[in-house]
């Protein structure tokens, strides 16, 4: 698969299909790889991928610090992730673009609304991350990496990493550099090497700023209520994706659709058609 070197880290993407472009976030939480899209949970039951390249030229890849992509050591921000989608565009020469985020890649997506509405013609909100429950978890996520380098220090990071192989998301010991780490030999010797201290200050910021609210992270409220994009938020309902969050996403954007379905409901068939009324409808309107 192709490699764009965005703001100086290396980004692993696929394009599939034809028609108006479309942007999307992975699922997967910490370790959202393109293929996240056809094999985790509620993706493989709805397989968008099997469906929306057949009218939309699909770009698709791996979130920084995830699978093949790269990572710098530094506390990671929503609007790093949108740098990296942006970049991606950009490297295509796309000036504008609907995106679909799904799972925890839906904060970029309306990070990026906010940040680039102008290129921006609709957004996919599919099973947002948030709720309460999320931040706890996610917050003990962090610290449980923390409390494993305040014990053993980084060069045993990375031999936990090098020998179980395992990303941040599957052992929260490997920290959000994991993949990294993993495929990367040069980046895990300096990264053993760094002030200890200093990287924890980046870790505990890192999470805190993240997972910073008991909803839907990546947007503030009064930000997303100046949208003028239209969205469409599909729910989720388990401890990640909170379908509180969903609604208050569908509270937040002035233009959004609430498809008000069960996640028991959601099949590959009637999914697959929702999604591509919305995108169809949004094509037309921004021509």
């Amino acid at each position: 698969m192709p490699i764009a070197t965005i703001d100086g880290i290396e980004t692993r993407y696929e394009v599939v299909g034809s028609g108006p472009p479309l942007l999307m976030f992975s699922p997967g939480g910490f370790d959202a790889t393109l293929e996240k899209w056809s094999s985790l949970g509620i993706y493989a039951k709805t397989k968008p991928l099997d469906h929306l390249p057949k009218k939309y030229t699909c770009i698709i890849f791996d979130r920084r610090e995830t699978g093949q992509s790269g990572g710098r050591v530094e506390r990671v921000t929503w609007a790093h992730y949108v740098a990296q989608g942006k970049g991606l565009l950009d490297h295509l020469n796309i000036k504008q673009a609907h995106l679909m985020g799904g799972c925890m890649g839906c904060s970029p997506v309306m990070a990026f609304g906010v940040a680039h509405p102008e290129a921006t013609l609709s957004m996919v909100l599919y099973w947002p991350v948030g709720g309460a429950k999320y931040r706890l978890s996610s917050h003990q996520r962090f610290a449980e990496h923390l409390a494993y380098v305040h014990q053993h220090g980084l060069e045993q990071v990375v031999a936990l990493v090098t020998k179980d192989g395992k990303a941040f998301g599957a052992d929260p010991r490997g920290g959000p550099w994991a993949s990294v780490i993993r495929r990367d030999p040069a980046f895990a010797e300096s990264y053993a090497k760094q002030n200890v201290d200093h990287y924890k200050l980046i870790v505990a910021g890192m999470g805190r700023t993240l997972m910073d609210r008991d909803t839907a992270p990546g947007a503030e409220p009064e930000d997303l209520m100046r949208l003028n994009i239209p969205a469409l938020v599909v729910p989720g309902r388990d401890a990640s994706h909170a379908t509180s969050a969903a609604r208050y996403l569908e509270e937040c954007l002035p233009r959004s659709e609430y498809w008000d379905i069960a996640v028991a409901d959601q099949t590959e068939e009637n999914t697959s058609a929702r999604l591509l009324e919305f995108l169809d409808a949004a094509s037309v309107a921004a021509r």
